[in-house]
């Protein structure tokens, strides 16, 4: 009789995969099987996958915010021009009113030439009240940006009211002249003196203009 081969019994597809998983050495991939090879660069492939979206996902989330942001600081400007827009013909009238208002002012000021003859109203201001002046000494004058300063010392004798008028008189003159450090002095005969110091001002000419920007670009260098 003739000896009949006894089969194994076929192992199932499973188990022949988890086979291939038993025993591998983690120092030594090359020498896997090609299954755990193939799932380990499945799972590496997974791994750099998901880094690159998270990172992806990171720089979205951060230029997303400052988008946001930049949103909210458009809104906020097209709110002040669209405000600006509606009052516009208001400011145009407060820019005219100021205007008219700076050109007043400029009036005020005698230019260099007239400066002789506010320095004469100033003294005609005190004779015409009837002061004795024991002191007028115009002092050094002060270049401003625009405008130049020149201080007076003033020393004058009277009676109280004609002081007084004389104070009003200056105040009322078509240039601006402004009184500062004042001190009385009761004297003999109901007489006071009167120690002060006037200040009055005139505008700089273009050349005083120019120069004075250049002085000024200068120290700031």
């Amino acid at each position: 009789m003739a000896t009949q081969a006894i089969q194994q019994p076929a192992v199932p597809f499973q188990e022949r995969i988890a086979a291939q998983f038993r025993g591998l050495n983690p120092n030594d991939p090359a020498s896997w099987p090609l299954v755990p090879k193939l799932a380990l660069c499945a799972g590496v492939a997974a791994a750099i996958v998901a880094a690159l979206w998270f990172v992806w996902l990171t720089d979205s989330a951060t230029e997303l915010d400052t988008e946001q942001q930049k949103e909210v600081a458009l809104r906020t400007e097209y709110q002040k021009k669209v405000a600006q827009a509606v009052n516009l013909d208001a400011l145009r009238k407060q820019r005219e009113q100021v205007q008219q208002y700076v050109t007043q002012l400029e009036k005020q000021l005698p230019s260099k030439a007239e400066m002789d003859a506010l320095l004469s109203d100033i003294n005609q201001a005190g004779l015409g009240r009837s002061l004795s002046f024991e002191l007028f000494r115009p002092g050094s004058v002060s270049v401003k940006e625009y405008y130049a300063e020149l201080p007076i010392t003033l020393k004058v004798t009277g009676r109280f009211h004609d002081i007084g008028s004389f104070a009003s008189d200056i105040a009322h003159l078509s240039r601006i002249v402004t009184m500062h450090n004042l001190d009385m002095t009761a004297g003999r005969d109901e007489t006071i003196t009167l120690d002060a110091t006037a200040r009055t001002y005139r505008y700089l000419d273009k050349d005083e203009v120019d120069a004075q920007r250049k002085a000024t670009k200068g120290g700031n260098k």
